[in-house]
C-alpha cells in the first residue's frame, strides 16, 4: 500500500501530456523487443507511448490488420469507432480512421464537439447491436467496432479494442489473428500503410452515439420510477467518456442527477491516488473513490464510472459497496422486477465472484452460468438471450432490455449506476440496505484477493493443472466438494485452479503481466476462517506446483 493512497494527486504525480503525444507521433517501436510488439490481452492492446508500446505505428498496423480481418470474415457494413478521454485516445482514433478509410472501410466516428465527442464502451456496443438487429449471422452488411481506451488505466496509457458484430470483446480467434498480422506489418514498416487525406476524413459520415444510447434507456431502465419517486443522486464520471452522457440523462430524460467533478482533464489532476500511488480511474477502488468523499453528506447515492464507463462504483450512506455485494443485489432485484425475461434464461458470473451470487440465483430457481475471468464469456448468452445478466467481480456487468433482448454485450457502467437509482426508487431501500437483508437470509461472506510471488515457470504450470494434480481432501476443516480447472458454465479452461467446499472456496490464477499469482478466496464462516482458507490455499498451490 502506497503511503499516499487515497490522497489528492499532486503536481508531481501528473503526466506531461505534450511529451506523451510527441512520443506517440515520433517513437518507432522495435518488434524485436517483446514489450513493443502488438499484444491483445482480455481488453485489447494496451501500453504507453513513453515505453514504446502504444505509438502511431502500432495503431496503423492494428487498424490495417482489422481491415483485412473483417474483409476475410465477410463484414462490409459500417465500422463504429469511438474514443475515451485518455490523451493517447484522440490521436490513436485519428490514426485508425485514416487507415481504415484508406482501406475502403465504411467508418462511423463520433459526431459532436467537446465532451459529446467521447464514446463510452457500452455506447459503442449498443450501436453495433442496434445496427445488426434482425440481420443474419452471415449478412455482409453487419457492423463491428473499435473502442480506443485503456479503460481505468493511468493517464499515460493507451488502449485499442476490437468488437466484432456480436458487439462484445473479440475472442482469441480474432485477436490472435489481428495481433499476428499487425506485428507482420510493424516489422515490414508502417509508413507504407495507406492513409486517407484530411479532406476524406472530414467528409466521412459521423454517428450520434450519445443520442442512440440515451434515447433507448427507457427500454432497459425504469426511468419513470426514478422520476416519480424523486430520487436525487449524483454521478461522478471520474473525468471519463460518460461526462456528456450523464448531462444528457439529466437534461433530456428529466432525471434528477447531479453531475460531479471538473469535467475532462487529460492529466486527471483532481483524482485521488489508488492503492499503489498511481492515478487510476477505478470506481470500485475505495482509494480512488475518495474523490467523491466531499459529497457524501449531500447525496444518499453517488455513482462513479471509469474512463470508458464500462465499470461502476456505487456509494451509499454506508460507503462504497463491494462490487460483489452490488452484483448480488442487482441480480436479486432484476429477477424480481423483469417479469418478461424468459424463465429459462440464466445468470452469468465469473468463477472468482462471490458465492452470494450462487445463493441468490438458486433462490430464484435460475441456472447459474459460471465462466472464466473475462467478460467475453458472457457475450454469446447475452447476444442470443439465453443469459439475462452477466457480471464480473471487478465491477463490470450488463443485462438485457425489459423484453429480454440484448442491450449491450460489453460492460455497461452507466446502466449499472442507473439501476442503483431504480432500486432506490422502487424498493425505497439503498442497495447496501438490501444487501444486509440478503446477508440475513443467506449468510455473510468474507472475500479477499491476495497476490503471491510466482516465477514464469510456476505460472505456466498453474495454468496447465488438472484436477488430478490436487490430492488434498480437505480445505480449512471442510471436505473439498469440487476441484476445477475448467469452468462449469461453459467447460472453458480457467487458466488456473478453483477448490470448493460447502462453506468456502479459493481460486488461483497466474497474472498476465506480473510474476505473481492471484489467489481469490471466500468463506461464509467469517474473517478468521477466510484467513485459514488463504493460508491453506497458498500451501496447497505451493505443493502442487512443486
Amino acid at each position: 500500500m502506497h503511503e499516499r493512497a487515497g490522497t489528492l494527486a499532486r503536481p508531481d504525480d501528473l503526466i506531461d501530456v505534450a511529451a506523451l503525444l510527441l512520443a506517440y507521433a515520433e517513437t518507432v517501436p522495435d518488434p524485436a523487443i517483446a514489450a513493443q510488439r502488438v499484444v491483445f490481452g482480455t481488453s485489447g492492446h494496451r501500453g504507453s507511448a513513453f515505453t514504446g508500446a502504444f505509438t502511431e505505428p502500432h495503431i496503423a498496423a492494428i487498424s490495417a490488420a482489422i481491415a483485412e480481418y473483417r474483409a476475410e470474415q465477410g463484414i462490409s457494413g459500417p465500422l463504429f469507432i469511438g474514443a475515451d478521454t485518455h490523451p493517447l485516445s484522440v490521436p490513436a482514433e485519428r490514426t485508425a480512421v485514416e487507415v481504415l478509410l484508406a482501406a475502403g472501410v465504411d467508418v462511423r466516428a463520433a459526431a459532436g464537439d467537446g465532451d459529446d465527442w467521447f464514446v463510452p464502451t457500452p455506447a459503442l456496443s449498443h450501436a453495433i447491436l442496434a445496427h445488426n438487429r434482425g440481420l443474419a449471422a452471415d449478412d455482409p452488411s453487419r457492423a463491428d467496432g473499435i473502442v480506443v481506451t485503456p479503460s481505468h488505466n493511468p493517464p499515460a496509457d493507451g488502449g485499442f479494442k476490437y468488437n466484432p458484430p456480436h458487439g462484445g470483446p473479440a475472442d482469441t480467434d480474432a485477436t490472435n489473428w489481428i495481433a499476428a498480422r499487425a506485428n507482420e506489418l510493424l516489422a515490414s514498416g508502417t509508413p507504407d500503410i495507406p492513409r486517407a487525406t484530411r479532406e476524406a476524413v472530414a467528409a466521412a459520415p459521423r454517428f450520434d452515439f450519445l443520442g442512440g444510447y440515451i434515447e433507448s434507456l427507457n427500454e432497459v431502465i425504469d426511468l419513470a420510477a426514478i422520476r416519480d419517486a424523486g430520487v436525487s443522486f449524483a454521478a461522478h464520471p471520474l473525468g471519463g467518456a460518460s461526462v456528456a452522457y450523464w448531462a444528457a440523462i439529466r437534461d433530456r430524460l428529466g432525471i434528477d442527477v447531479t453531475v460531479l467533478g471538473d469535467g475532462v482533464d487529460p492529466r486527471w489532476g483532481f483524482m485521488h491516488l489508488d492503492w499503489d500511488g498511481k492515478i487510476r480511474m477505478d470506481p470500485s477502488s475505495a482509494h480512488v473513490m475518495s474523490t467523491v468523499s466531499a459529497f457524501r453528506d449531500e447525496y444518499a447515492l453517488i455513482t462513479g464510472n471509469d474512463a470508458d464507463a464500462d465499470r461502476h462504483g456505487i456509494v451509499t450512506a454506508d460507503g462504497l459497496m463491494n462490487p460483489n455485494h452490488y452484483l448480488a443485489v442487482a441480480i436479486d432485484y432484476l429477477l424480481r422486477h423483469r417479469p418478461e425475461w424468459p424463465e429459462s434464461a440464466g445468470v452469468g458470473k465469473t468463477l472468482v465472484s462471490s458465492g452470494m451470487i450462487d445463493r441468490v440465483v438458486a433462490s430464484h430457481r435460475r441456472e447459474l452460468l459460471e465462466v472464466p475471468v473475462g467478460f467475453k464469456w458472457f457475450v454469446p448468452g447475452l447476444a442470443d438471450g439465453t443469459v439475462v445478466f452477466g457480471g464480473e467481480e471487478s465491477a463490470g456487468a450488463s443485462f438485457q432490455r425489459f423484453d429480454g433482448s440484448a442491450w449491450s454485450t460489453d460492460k455497461d457502467g452507466i446502466l449499472l449506476a442507473l439501476l442503483a437509482a431504480e432500486i432506490q426508487a422502487v424498493t425505497g431501500q439503498s442497495p447496501s440496505e438490501r444487501y444486509r437483508e440478503l446477508v440475513a437470509e443467506f449468510g455473510e461472506p468474507s472475500y479477499a484477493r491476495i497476490d503471491a510471488a510466482a516465477s514464469p515457470e510456476q505460472k505456466a504450470r498453474l495454468g496447465a493443472l488438472a484436477p488430478s494434480d490436487v490430492t488434498a481432501t480437505e480445505l480449512a476443516g471442510d471436505p473439498i466438494t469440487a476441484i476445477l480447472t475448467r469452468a462449469p458454465g461453459n467447460d472453458a479452461a480457467i487458466g488456473g485452479l478453483k477448490v470448493q467446499t460447502a462453506h468456502a472456496w479459493f481460486a488461483a490464477r497466474p497474472s498476465g503481466t506480473e510474476d505473481v499469482m492471484k489467489i481469490y478466496a471466500e468463506s461464509f464462516r467469517g474473517p478468521e476462517h477466510l484467513a485459514l482458507v488463504q493460508q491453506e490455499a497458498q500451501a496447497l498451490v505451493a505443493r502442487v506446483l512443486g
